[in-house]
């Protein structure tokens, strides 16, 4: 009978831990997005940084996947922003410019992510930078967040505005506390609300404002970097903070046993504007709002211990419209042809189930400034530039130093059409910049103007 009792008890043992109630791996994952602003290509260690250490974000690529060509969809924060809330192009509801969240918002027609997971049945919080409309009816908690703590668009670091903390209510409040800094405020809410989860899955939003100007930060940070001057050590302190925020985060995730379930993101919102900061975009020619590489290809990185490799580099050109059908579908749910999203779900692409580029053409339009990538060909008009289409094989040439329209005439026709063709179907902006992202005027400016905004 003893043998018998025995048997009966591991097997019921067994029974229970096999259950979704105690069994990670039958849980939903865990989905976690850290968003930098004006971060700028070269600016983390894991991308070639030398003088401003970021121990915790590099922690995220050495055990997880850093995408040497991760895009977004847009050259600066709202509309960036819009692409990643939805997984479609922006520019295909009319968000092309920043004017739109002054004048309105991401547009209500449009499905957000967090909508989507609370379908779910997911738990979600967004910390941070919202960017995408001010009025009641755009702010997050009505477009699909649980809860809320940050501003609605650009701020100081000390005494935010436009700051809103739902816990209190939805309503704009004025932040009076000398030592509130943002950076650090969104750590703290951050590991607050995840003390508070239970046993829902949960999604976590973290946009920060570092790195966009103004340049400021705590002493602390500050005396991190003696041997660095002026903007650049207020930079360093900037994305010191940062770093350490991001390792707050994750360490709570881990103290809740829970970083193996959890599927992480962290993305450049746009190239960095280097003048007024100092953002250094690598060996990328151009910066925040041009079409050139260091407008659009940013720092993207994603870690799911046990599912995605670790310490893998993925060379194919990814965007942060994926971001949406990835966690969509890591997450057990479907996506639908109605969505009709521009992302694809890049889980298949970097397991190595699917060898093939998981996209064989990207855009962007930015006003009068535009660009067409197809495999390794690229053609834009950027700011910066000559106005007139230039062709750069990307493969040879990452800095677009070499324009090759002369010498490929039929390939400047053939991505010509492809673009137009795509452009067609992008709707007119709802709200436009008053200076248009125009490359003939702009190429007239300061560059310090454009690139502070």
């Amino acid at each position: 009978m003893s043998r018998i009792f025995s048997l009966f008890i591991a097997a019921a043992i067994a029974s229970i831990l096999s259950t979704p109630a105690m069994c990670n791996e039958s849980k939903k994952p865990n989905l976690l997005i850290f968003y930098a602003d004006d971060l700028g290509y070269g600016e983390c260690g894991v991308y070639g940084c030398k003088d401003i250490p970021t121990p915790n974000i590099d922690s995220l690529a050495q055990n997880g996947i850093k995408f040497t060509q991760g895009y977004v969809a847009a050259t600066y924060c709202s509309p960036s922003r819009a692409g990643l809330m939805t997984g479609r192009y922006p520019t295909r509801f009319g968000h092309e410019f920043n004017a739109v969240a002054r004048v309105s918002g991401l547009s209500l027609k449009e499905t957000t992510l967090p909508e989507r997971l609370k379908s779910m049945g997911y738990a979600t919080c967004a910390i941070g930078k919202w960017h995408l409309g001010q009025t009641a009816e755009y702010r997050p908690t009505n477009r699909g967040f649980d809860e809320f703590f940050g501003t609605l668009n650009n701020t100081p670091f000390f005494h935010p505005t436009s700051f809103i903390d739902s816990r209190k209510s939805n309503d704009i409040e004025e932040i009076t506390d000398p030592g509130f800094y943002t950076t650090d405020r969104y750590a703290e809410r951050a590991v607050d609300w995840l003390s508070q989860r239970k046993d829902e899955p949960w999604f976590l939003y973290l946009p920060f404002n570092a790195q966009h100007a103004p340049l400021q930060a705590p002493q602390k940070y500050l005396d991190r970097f003696p041997n660095l001057t002026d903007k650049r050590k207020i930079f360093g302190a900037m994305m010191s903070a940062m770093d350490d925020a991001i390792g707050n985060v994750m360490s709570a995730v881990r103290k809740r046993g829970q970083e193996e379930n959890t599927l992480v993101f962290f993305i450049g919102d746009n190239g960095g504007p280097t003048q007024s900061t100092t953002s250094n975009n690598g060996p990328l020619r151009g910066f925040k709002m041009t079409t050139f590489e260091g407008g659009p290809r940013v720092p993207f990185i994603a870690q799911w211990k046990g599912t995605f490799p670790a310490g893998k580099s993925y060379d194919q050109p990814v965007m942060n419209l994926d971001v949406l059908p990835t966690i969509v579908t890591a997450a057990g749910g479907k996506v639908e042809p109605d969505w009709k999203l521009d992302g694809v779900d890049l889980a298949p692409f970097v397991t190595g189930k699917n060898s093939a580029r998981p996209h064989q053409n990207l855009f962007w339009r930015f006003g009068e400034q535009w660009a067409v990538r197809q495999e390794d060909w690229k053609l834009v008009v950027s700011r910066g530039g000559s106005g007139k289409p230039e062709l750069y094989n990307l493969a040879k040439d990452v800095g677009e130093s070499k324009d090759l329209a002369s010498v490929e005439p039929k390939k400047v026709v053939e991505l010509q059409k492809l673009y137009d063709s795509w452009s067609a179907e992008q709707a007119e902006p709802t709200a436009r910049d008053a200076d248009n992202a125009n490359p003939k005027k702009q190429n007239k400016k300061n560059n310090k103007k454009t690139e502070a905004i």
